[in-house]
Order: structure tokens, then sequence, then C-alpha cells
């Protein structure tokens, strides 16, 4: 690694503001400075409801709230920008007014893919690479933007899964009911709108099937996606809902305190992937949502696609996953967990 910005000791603002899945994707970066440059000083900007993720990464130094930065008058998005005193800002979620921002405070290394226009007045370190027809995985990519502290290479999936103990959960107590003796399956069956997703009626079947074989399974999810769920599935003593009742802290801890979870590409898959539980991800083969760009990380990750190449290359809508057998879904769990 040739290092290239003399920042060792400084301070670097990582700035992903989207969505669970991509925050943890992007834990990775804030790890590898963290071990190369202990003495570095890393500030996350994330959106708020991600900030509970971000809060239990070792690597992180400090946490912005990207949410209430954006809502501030301008004037005061300055001042709270300014008083972080950053050496540089790593845009891995391109966001406009944060790096316009980022210009207007004057941080001295600004560093965005250069196929976002708006980096050409903004950024002046302009990373040429493509995430949409990369083949590599969505945590390898985020390595070509710390192309500037000397990473000349993507590390391999091994190698990134090897650094993964940054990432723990607390001890959050959960509702007594919840609680069992048994193996316990999380399946969360919905992605809200982000995934292409399972049908619930074969989670409805898989949880029978888990229920028979001597577990106890807990469908997980929003309020507004337990309504769907509701509908779809019949619960009893041994199939729980749980959905609307967790807050993102409750559903980490729940998460680690589980044995296994079952979830197509989305949020809780990278939650259990990164706290190195057994989970199975539902993919489609269609790029770029394939399981090699998106897969969880953790040594006790898998996925499941039905094709080797999606089936549906010319339709707007990609329906291979509804191919996924209920049986496929199965054996791989009782393999992993036998109750």
């Amino acid at each position: 690694m040739s290092k290239k910005l003399n920042i060792e000791e400084g301070t670097v603002i990582i700035s992903r503001t989207d969505s669970i899945g991509d925050v943890l994707l992007t834990l990775p970066i804030c790890a590898a400075l963290k071990r190369d440059f202990p003495k570095m000083k890393i500030v996350f900007l994330a959106s708020s409801y991600t900030i509970p993720v971000v809060k239990r990464c070792q690597a992180v130094d400090e946490i912005m709230d990207a949410t209430e930065l954006l809502n501030s008058p301008t004037v005061m998005q300055l001042e709270k920008l300014r008083a972080i005193k950053a050496d540089a800002i790593v845009h891995v979620f391109p966001n406009k007014v944060i790096a316009q921002l980022a210009k207007k405070v004057k941080i001295p290394h600004r560093i965005g893919t250069s196929h976002r226009s708006f980096h050409l007045l903004t950024c002046n370190h302009r990373i040429n690479f493509t995430r949409k027809k990369s083949n590599d995985h969505e945590a390898q990519l985020n390595f070509h933007l710390l192309e500037p502290f000397g990473y000349s290479k993507l590390p391999t999936l091994d190698e990134i899964n090897s650094n993964l103990n940054y990432f723990q959960a607390d001890n959050i107590a959960i509702p007594i009911e919840f609680e069992s003796d048994k193996k316990k399956i999380i399946l969360h069956a919905k992605s809200q709108g982000s995934a292409v997703e399972w049908p619930i009626q074969k989670y409805q079947e898989l949880a029978h099937r888990l229920v028979t074989s001597g577990f106890r399974v807990y469908f997980t999810g929003t309020e507004k996606e337990g309504k769907e769920i509701r509908k779809n599935v019949v619960f009893s003593e041994n199939i729980l809902d749980t959905t609307g009742k967790f807050s993102l802290d409750q559903l980490i801890s729940f998460i680690d305190n589980s044995d296994g979870l079952v979830a197509c590409s989305t949020g809780p898959l990278h939650i259990a992937g990164s706290l190195n539980k057994i989970c199975i991800g539902l993919f489609t083969p269609k790029k770029p949502m394939h399981p090699g760009r998106w897969m969880p990380l953790g040594k006790n990750s898998s996925t499941i696609t039905a094709h080797e190449v999606c089936k549906c290359a010319n339709k707007k809508k990609c329906n291979c996953l509804e191919d996924i057998t209920v049986e496929l879904v199965f054996n791989q769990i009782h393999e992993k967990l036998k109750p």
C-alpha cells in the first residue's frame, strides 16, 4: 500500500447516507482505515435511522446525523460541518448537497466517483470506476474510493470477512414472550421495496416446515409490512409475529440472539451476516441485484438463487426468485442448524 495523502493522524468523514445494508457494506473501509492508520479519527455521516447500526462499529470514532444536518438552515449546515475540522471526506454515497457543503467549508481532500457530474465541481479526487456493471461485491467496490489513501487493489471477500470483529451487538432485553429454548429462526419476508422478494406464501410454508422440525419461527419487519404479512401467514405458539414491535437497536440484538435468519437482499440480512450469524439470502441472478454484488458479509452467510442466469432478462420485473423452492431453503437451514 503506497500512501498518498499524508493525514494518518487527521480526521476523515465517511459519507454514506442511504440504507442499512449499504451502510453495513461501507463499514469495512472504516475498519481498514482504522487498522492501517490507528491514529486517524473516523467520522461517519449517516442518516438518522441507520445510526444504531453505525454506533456498533468499533472503527468509527464519531457519528454525524446527516438527516439533522440536511434539515438545518444553510448557515448551521456549514457551521456543523466546519466544526469537524475534517482533512478529507469520502463520498461513498453521492449526495449533491453534502458534496457542495464539503467544498464550501474547504475540506482539503474531497473524494468521490468520477461518474457523478456534480463531483466535477465539488471533488478534487475523482475515482474512475463503475458499480453497475462490475462483478465485484459492493463492499469491495467501496475500496476504490480509498485509492488516495494508498489502497491500490481491492481486498478479497475472505480478507474483508476476516476482519468483521469490528461490528458487535449490544445485549438489549427483548419481551419475554419471544424467548425460547428452541432454536430460533427469523424470517424477514419484506424489503420495503428495496429488493426482489420471495412470495409470502412460501415463507408461510417454510415456517410450518421449520416448526414441524422443532424450530421456533419469528417474522420480523415494520408495522406496515406486518399488515401485509398477517394477511398471508397463520401465527401460532411457535410462529410469532414481531413486526412493528422492535426498534432497530432491539432488532440488532434480537438477530444476534437468534440462531439463523432468512431474507432477501435487505438490511436485516446484512446485519445477520455482519454479526457472523447463520443467514441465508434469497437472490435473483439478475445484475446488478445478483448475490455476487450484494450477498451478506460473514463467514456463516450463504445465498440461494433458482438459476445461474436470470430468465427474465427481457422483462422489467424479475420473477426468478419465485422459482426458489421451499424444500431448497428448508434443507439448507436444516443442514446448518439441526434442532
